[in-house]
């Protein structure tokens, strides 16, 4: 029997994937987090085989955060993002954070439940539709500053910023000190060469950042 967590802020969806998963007879999703930090503890409890892990969830409980956590901290579970998110640049970042699937949320019942066997028995599972996008987005190229560049915790501040919060605010809905946001903020426009707020407001839309 394959265990499973799954996360994701939208209890509507979470609970429909959860019938997906409970239609195959050798999963069982033991426990569900409608935010990151929910979902790493609940792995933390638990110890499941999978974690199913929605990347688009509230600033500093963020699934890009839960997923580096708990790769690093409990490589037993195999975690597969589950997004709406069809961007090459997202699979690369997921994946750099140590997921071992990413399905996205138009997916068929099959192709979900096929993904959680393969990185349950210590494979891999990219989407179809992602496979084919990764290798135009390899064969293109690009002159932009790489998203892939920043940290976790740099990408959700990054955002944070291009909405228009302040350091203060950032730092008190991230559990971290201003002086350590400043820090960041610093290192975020120096990677990706950027010199006002103006400048990570254009980068996090063409980048489709605000969307997450």
């Amino acid at each position: 029997m394959i265990s499973a967590v799954l996360a994701d802020d939208h209890i509507v969806v979470r609970t429909g994937i959860k019938m997906l998963l409970d239609a195959d007879p050798d999963i069982e999703v033991v426990a569900e987090a409608a935010e990151g930090t929910e979902a790493y503890s609940l792995v933390a409890r638990y110890k499941p085989d999978v974690l199913l892990l929605d990347i688009s969830m509230p600033p500093g409980q963020s699934g890009l955060i839960a997923c580096e956590k708990t790769a690093k901290d409990f490589p037993d579970t195999k975690v597969v993002i589950l997004t709406m998110f069809a961007e090459p640049e997202y699979l690369l970042y997921t994946l750099r954070g140590g997921a071992a699937g990413y399905v996205l949320k138009n997916s068929t019942p099959e192709q979900l439940r096929q993904a959680v066997h393969d990185v349950a028995n210590g494979g891999s599972y990219i989407h179809p539709t992602m496979v084919e996008l990764l290798a135009k987005h390899a064969a293109g190229g690009s002159n932009d500053p790489s998203i892939q560049q920043l940290s976790c915790r740099e990408l959700e501040i990054l955002q944070l910023i291009a909405r228009g919060h302040t350091n203060k605010e950032i730092s008190k809905m991230m559990f971290l000190s201003v002086k350590t946001v400043e820090a960041h903020r610093s290192k975020i426009y120096k990677k990706l060469h950027l010199k006002t707020r103006a400048d990570a407001v254009d980068y996090a839309l063409r980048h489709k950042l605000l969307d997450l």
